[in-house]
């Protein structure tokens, strides 16, 4: 059995709201909406803030690429400050470095932004920047790198998914390591 959605109800004494054809909202649609109507994450814009891609060594490294296997190194981080009160902007730096043997084949580095608006508590804040934000840039920071190292010569370089909670994680553990190491070597000194 299915409900029907139900629609308010109108008195009597209401007046309808526009002409009927849309062209004037009514008065409680132009309110914002609370900020529990908000959703928990918006993505306000995306973007580029800086791509690097190097291929010193072409076009003898072609050579090379038919008779060894690649090194290829991947480093990725993410950064993330406030704009404004719940805006933030991260940035996903991603470093690629192709090696044969001592030659570097290629190199890229690509820093990809988004600007975010947040509506969750203020526990969550720090998570949802280093996990959820970048985990959505993600995608779109991969595609720039394939197409980037195809279009240099390369076959695309198809990076694997990243554990940003992992990430996480470990930047939490590796903090509270530090945190008590100084703690101690505070304790430890004289007065």
């Amino acid at each position: 059995m299915t409900e029907e959605p139900k629609t308010p109800e109108k008195s009597e004494d209401q007046e309808p709201s526009g002409g009927g054809n849309g062209s004037e909202p009514p008065a409680e649609s132009t309110e914002a909406g609370t900020d529990a109507e908000k959703p928990p994450i918006a993505i306000n814009a995306q973007y580029v803030k800086d791509l690097s891609f190097e291929a010193p060594a072409t076009p003898g490294v072609f050579r090379q690429m038919q008779n060894q296997s690649p090194n290829i190194s991947v480093n990725v981080d993410v950064e993330a400050k406030t704009l404004d009160p719940s805006v933030y902007e991260v940035t996903l730096n991603i470093t690629a470095n192709c090696k044969f043997a001592d030659t570097t084949a290629f190199l890229v580095e690509l820093s990809y932004g988004g600007v975010f608006s947040l509506n969750v508590d203020d526990q969550y804040i720090r998570p949802v920047l280093l996990i959820e934000c970048p985990r959505l840039l993600f995608p779109f920071a991969r595609q720039i790198i394939a197409n980037t190292t195809s279009n240099g010569g390369f076959l695309p370089l198809m990076l694997a998914p990243v554990d940003f909670a992992g990430l996480y994680q470990r930047e939490v553990q590796q903090r509270s390591a530090q945190a008590a190491a100084e703690s101690k070597e505070s304790s430890a000194e004289p007065n």
